[in-house]
Formats: structure tokens, C-alpha cells, sequence
């Protein structure tokens, strides 16, 4: 079972990933500082998950989004808030080759899946939590 993080935990993470990568990977080929579809440059094979922001206790969480000042989802400046969608149904993973942190979760419509994927930086993430 993958074990569920905080924000602190994840903020971590984030920090000892980004003191130990420095040099370019394949993985990096596509920013992904911004949540992006994912791209099929990356292989997924050098992916592993090491934790989860999903919640056990709970059943369905929140589709609310944290936005403040009215960011946009996509930007690579939104904070990454743990505890509101879409952080809180994902999954942080680790490139097995330089040790990048990204989260990646899958957007489902009415016609599509969408697996989605953005970078990890220490400095957007932020512990608030839902109203």
C-alpha cells in the first residue's frame, strides 16, 4: 500500500528531490511545471510511486479548487494545495533516474481520460485546508 502524505511530508519529499537533481533527464524533455496532459516522450517505466495525497478517510474528497487571486489551474505558478482537488486524488512519483518529484493523477469526462502530470516544487506547496 502506498502511504498517504501531508503537506509537510510532501514539502519534504520535494526539498531532498530537488537537492539531489540538477542534471538534465529524459524526463525533463517536456516542462512540466504546469499540469500537463502526459506527454508520450516520458516513459513511464522510470516512474515509481512513492506516495499518495489521497486521503483514507476520505470516501469522496472535495472537487473545490484552491485559487487564490483567481490563478489559473494550468499555470506553473498555482500553489499545489494537498487537501483540494486535483492534489487530493493524486499520486507523488519519483523518476528512478535523477529523483525529480511529480504528482499525476487521471482526469475523467464524459468522453475522455486524461492522465495528467506536473512537477513538484517545494515553494508552491501550501497547507491549507478545505472550508
Amino acid at each position: 500500500m502506498t502511504p498517504y502524505v501531508d503537506a509537510a511530508a510532501l514539502v519534504a519529499l520535494a526539498k531532498r528531490a530537488e537537492e539531489r537533481t540538477a542534471a538534465p533527464c529524459s524526463c525533463t524533455k517536456t516542462p512540466l511545471d504546469g499540469w500537463q496532459s502526459q506527454p508520450l516522450s516520458l516513459d513511464e517505466t522510470q516512474l515509481v510511486e512513492i506516495a499518495t495525497l489521497m486521503h483514507e478517510a476520505h470516501a469522496e474528497p472535495t472537487f473545490e479548487e484552491y485559487r487564490p487571486d483567481n490563478v489559473q489551474y494550468w499555470s506553473a505558478d498555482a500553489p499545489i494545495a494537498p487537501q483540494y482537488f486535483p492534489y487530493n486524488r493524486c499520486g507523488v512519483w519519483e523518476c528512478s533516474q535523477c529523483g525529480r518529484l511529480y504528482l499525476r493523477y487521471t482526469e475523467g469526462g464524459g468522453y475522455f481520460v486524461d492522465r495528467r502530470i506536473r512537477a513538484v516544487k517545494s515553494v508552491l506547496i501550501v497547507d491549507v485546508g478545505v472550508k
